[in-house]
């Protein structure tokens, strides 16, 4: 028996004809000469419509008066924008000769503090540079020189040595008294673009954003004026074209503005500037206490809080009666007093404790909740009122 292919039941294969191959050739021919045929016919007969040669300019309507919120928005910006400045920084770098250059670092903006020439900005704006040029509505541009900041809070201060009636300080307000909805403006330097000014209002309030160092900023207002790189450091305003926060950080996987921006409050710049001037950098308040580590307070004991080692002799802590982690007459070891709290706010690491007591000055009196006794079985909440101190320098 003999095995027949399926492949010989085929019919043969048939060559493709010259005419088959020249169909697509002669179909695009004939298009592209009807195409320009149709073109040459629309040039032949001209426009649709026929030329004007007296054609003149629109007559103009009056403008008549512009709403009442539009002028106050022109006066808001006319007064507060002489107070806002354009940052720029560089950093010297030297070549392989040793020969010095500058590398700009980046922009921001700030405003003026006092008749001094004092100028806030936020930290991460001014860090790590150089050589810092602020450039005042006038287009004059200044040199400056730092005086102090607070990466904590992310607030910085320059200064420079223009004449006095250059300097125009902006006005101050509050922020515990801001609500919701209420209108905001926002003065700065987004993308290099000064003295922009953007609109929205206030979105929410009591926000909490992280400084530079991971430590929590509180009472951040939110705003849905628009905030873009090179707006930070710049003033948000309220109505009254007063100071209401530092604008800090966006929220924008773009990294430009998304309608979520954030502003350190001026609360928090009132507290933190006046330090900064004085000493440089914030000046915390003590207890007058030494802290076991946070990784031996939860990891070896598994408890949450500031759990006190030593006491000063003599400090705050000593005078109000708190109690250090120490060996009793028994050669056990016996834990001090554990802080879970101050003024009400929960403290679960050294680090809060710390936050805390920044949001306070020495001579504060202030409230903590104590565990006496921790792990003993034994344990007991007290409130303890505390008067705190300055640290010894």
């Amino acid at each position: 028996m003999s095995y027949i292919s399926p492949l010989e039941n085929l019919p043969p294969r048939r060559e493709p004809s010259s005419l088959s191959k020249l169909v697509p050739l002669l179909t695009f021919l004939v298009l592209l000469l009807l195409g320009m045929q149709l073109w040459s016919m629309w040039r032949a007969q001209g426009p649709r419509f026929a030329l004007d040669p007296s054609a003149e300019p629109r007559p103009i309507a009056p403008a008549g008066e512009l709403a009442a919120d539009e002028k106050s928005t022109i006066e808001l910006f006319k007064q507060s924008s002489r107070s806002v400045v354009h940052i720029t920084t560089s950093s010297v770098r030297r070549d392989f000769r040793m020969n010095a250059f500058e590398n700009p670092r980046g922009t921001g903006s700030g405003f003026i503090w006092d008749e001094q020439g004092h100028i806030v900005t936020n930290f991460h704006v001014a860090q790590g540079a150089d050589s810092w040029r602020v450039t005042l509505a006038d287009q004059s541009t200044w040199e400056a020189v730092p005086i102090g900041g607070s990466p904590n809070a992310d607030l910085a201060v320059l200064r420079i040595d223009a004449p006095a009636d250059r300097i125009r300080p902006l006005l101050v307000g509050t922020s515990s008294d801001l609500q919701v909805g209420q209108k905001v403006f926002a003065i700065g330097n987004p993308f290099g673009l000064d003295q922009t000014l953007t609109t929205g209002i206030i979105s929410g309030l009591g926000r909490q954003i992280q400084s530079l160092t991971g430590q929590p900023i509180d009472g951040v207002i939110q705003t849905d004026a628009a905030i873009n790189p090179g707006n930070s450091g710049g003033p948000l305003l309220d109505s009254r074209g007063r100071l209401i926060g530092v604008n800090t950080a966006i929220v924008s996987p773009s990294g430009t503005s998304a309608g979520v921006g954030f502003a350190i409050p001026v609360d928090t710049v009132q507290r933190v500037v006046p330090q900064l001037l004085r000493h440089g950098k914030v000046v915390r308040p003590v207890l007058g206490a030494e802290y076991v580590p946070d990784a031996h307070t939860l990891l070896q004991f598994g408890l949450r809080g500031a759990l006190i080692g030593s006491i000063d002799e003599g400090g705050p802590a000593e005078r109000a009666g708190l109690l250090p982690t120490r060996w009793d007459q028994f050669g056990n070891l016996a834990l001090g007093d554990l802080i879970v709290a101050i003024d009400g706010r929960p403290v679960r690491s050294v680090d809060d404790l710390f936050a805390a007591l920044e949001q306070h000055q020495p001579g504060d009196q202030v409230k903590l909740s104590i565990v006496r006794g921790p792990l003993t079985g034994s344990e007991t909440e007290l409130e303890v009122m505390l008067t705190l101190a300055a640290p010894v320098q």
